[in-house]
């Protein structure tokens, strides 16, 4: 009776969508109505004299220019393209038992099955209609292009955390909506709703010549008319359709749905920890983590590892794995994984030397260690340009005796704000230099050495099967000579030093300096390709900023303050002077991202000591601090 009442909902709101519809078509027609009677008066002779031709030509001359109008309004809403989500879309060759999977669930809820399956970088799952001519999906033979079922867009870490069975029973009350999509009352509502929301921003379209931007204003702001008279009515239609569809699927694994929904917030609150505190600044840093998704269970893992109410869920990684249903869970890993880093940090849709992928192995030495270093970098040259001691070397102590002096450091903030905001828009985001010797780098007039790209390890077979990643941390590296390159300068990208080979479960590794051989020669093996990436055209109608690269259209932080930075690039000199002098190693935390360990334990008590520093010039905490770990602020640092 549940699913009666909400299916009748749906049905009656979308008439009232219709009606709206409709109702503008009556407008429109009005004129031309009164048109057709004046000039039928006027045939027969009983409207005739001065003031009824006056009347026949004013009204036939409103009833073109109103139909004029209205045929642009229907033609803008007929050919505007509705917006799509960016996917990962899954042929059925590449994942038959998840269509087996999805097939069945629809058979047992009596409902059409799916047209297709994509996935997304999202803990959401939906239905998404792609039946319009401008998405470019090629018809499927026999059925009308309005009459194919919609695609079931899937949450990627979903597949990865979740066992078969849990993703099957939060799949059911989406699968089960394709019954009441199917209905051609509410397929036609939603059209209408969806021609007019893409009709909306036709004006603010890139692209888009002066006379045409200027002839779609007036054009949306009727569409903008028609979308108050039925925006109501479409949240109602859509709500009756959620009520049927949860009605429906009540049949379907109901009991183990209720749990498997703790499993959803479980992995939504470690896919945005992932994305915030571990791949966000290897985006910054020109790398983009090709292994998200088999992330997201390691970070999981760790959560129930500190967290008491989160025992128990890693039992369940004994069971089957979701990502089991894909053939090529490592590909469909990596694609979805460089899409999540176009929508949240803004990258280019294909990697190159300067947007390369960086395995959960090499996270460490890539990203960890080069982060502190090429913000350390930035802070001593940021210290030259304020004129602080000009012919000191790269040592902690020059930061701690500039800040420990100082009130405040609001002068260094700033200058480091205005720094990270010159780079940003200097150049494209780009893989940064390679570490230097001692005292040498940007601040001291050298140059960097642009070495060979990064090799790529085959991915960790665990990782792809849904279990926690091994990720080793970074040996220190030995401080050396670092050869010069005549045409890197501080300015330019550089790419980063070639690391040994390490296999799924390599332990830590040093840094060898890179040999005289050219470039070429270390290049890594062509990688398969992973599966497309569908829609390319929304991403690429979005905001373009400097230098052509797509911003992101989901940013995952506001930019940060000018102390939050001051604090980032003190915290990342004092980890150098670490790593340098005391045998600390650059490592990952699953939660909080990059972190120092001294002996192979975390150090959470760095960030107040500095914040001491900064805010109150109190230099004491953080000197009791290198005295225990044994760190040397006198000694020189390696730069980027």
């Amino acid at each position: 009776m549940g699913e009666e009442r909400g299916a009748r909902a749906a049905c009656a709101h979308a008439l009232a969508v219709l009606r709206v519809r409709g109702r503008a078509l009556a407008v429109a027609s009005l004129p031309a109505a009164f048109a057709v009677v004046l000039l039928a008066g006027g045939g027969t002779g009983h409207l005739s004299g001065a003031g009824w031709d006056a009347a026949r030509w004013v009204v036939s001359v409103l009833a073109v220019v109103v139909l004029v109008a209205a045929a642009a309004v229907a033609a803008v809403i007929a050919r505007a393209r509705p917006a799509l989500t960016p996917t990962v879309e899954i042929p059925e060759a590449s994942a038959p038992d998840l269509y087996r999977m999805v097939q069945d669930l629809a058979g047992r809820l009596d409902v059409p099955v799916p047209s297709g399956i994509a996935l997304t970088p999202d803990c959401d799952s939906w239905l998404e209609d792609r039946t319009h001519p401008a998405h470019g999906r090629p018809a499927v033979p026999g059925v009308h292009r309005s009459d194919t079922p919609p695609v079931l867009v899937i949450g990627s870490p979903f597949l990865w955390w979740m066992r078969v069975a849990e993703l099957r029973a939060v799949l059911a009350p989406v699968v089960a909506g394709t019954g009441p999509s199917a209905h051609p009352d509410i397929a036609a509502a939603r059209r209408f709703v969806r021609g007019l929301d893409a009709a909306v921003a036709v004006a603010d379209r890139p692209g888009l010549d002066p006379v045409r931007r200027l002839a779609a204003r007036p054009v949306g702001a009727v569409v903008r008319v028609l979308l108050r008279g039925c925006r109501g009515h479409a949240a109602e239609m859509e709500r009756g359709v959620a009520a049927a569809a949860s009605e429906r699927a009540q049949s379907v694994d109901y009991g183990l749905r209720i749990v498997a929904q703790e499993q959803v917030g479980l992995a939504y609150a470690g896919w945005d920890r992932l994305l915030t505190r571990v791949a966000l600044p290897a985006w910054r840093m020109g790398r983009w983590p090709s292994r998200l998704d088999a992330g997201v269970v390691s970070a999981l893992t760790e959560l129930s590892r500190r967290d008491r109410l989160a025992e128990g869920f890693t039992s369940r990684l004994g069971e089957r794995p979701a990502c089991d249903l894909l053939e090529e869970p490592g590909l469909v890993d990596e694609a979805t994984s460089l899409l999540a880093a176009r929508l949240f940090h803004g990258g280019p849709a294909e990697g190159g030397p300067d947007w390369a992928p960086v395995d959960w192995q090499q996270y460490p030495d890539e990203v960890v260690d080069r982060k502190w270093r090429t913000e350390a970098a930035r802070l001593h040259r940021v210290l030259d340009r304020l004129g602080v001691d000009r012919d000191a070397e790269a040592t902690l102590a020059r930061v701690m005796d500039h800040l420990s002096t100082t009130r405040t450091g609001e002068a260094l903030a700033a200058a480091i704000t205005a720094e990270v905001s010159r780079e940003a828009t200097a150049r494209p985001p780009a893989a940064e230099a390679a570490p230097e010797a001692p005292g040498t780098g940007a601040r001291a007039g050298h140059e960097t050495p642009a070495g060979a790209g990064h090799e790529t390890p085959a991915p960790d077979p665990d990782a792809e099967a849904g279990r926690p990643a091994q990720v080793p941390t970074a040996a220190p590296q030995q401080p050396g000579p670092a050869p010069h390159h005549a045409s890197a300068g501080p300015e330019e990208p550089i790419r980063p030093q070639p690391g040994p080979q390490s296999g799924p479960h390599s332990g830590p590794q040093s840094h060898p300096q890179p040999g005289p051989g050219p470039a070429e020669d270390l290049a890594p093996a062509p990688k398969p390709a992973p599966p497309p990436i569908s829609v390319p055209g929304d991403l690429d109608h979005a905001a373009w900023g400097p230098g052509g690269d797509a911003l992101p259209l989901f940013p995952l932080q506001p930019p940060r303050s000018g102390r939050e930075l001051l604090a980032d690039h003190v915290t990342a000199m004092v980890c150098c002077a670490a790593v340098d002098t005391a045998g600390a190693a650059p490592g990952l935390d699953w939660l909080d991202g990059p972190t120092l360990l001294v002996g192979g334990k975390r150090h959470p008590d760095l960030a107040g000591r500095v914040l001491s520093l900064i805010e109150d010039a109190d230099p004491e905490p953080l000197r009791s601090w290198l005295a225990t770990v044994g760190v040397r602020p006198e000694k020189p640092v390696r730069l980027v």
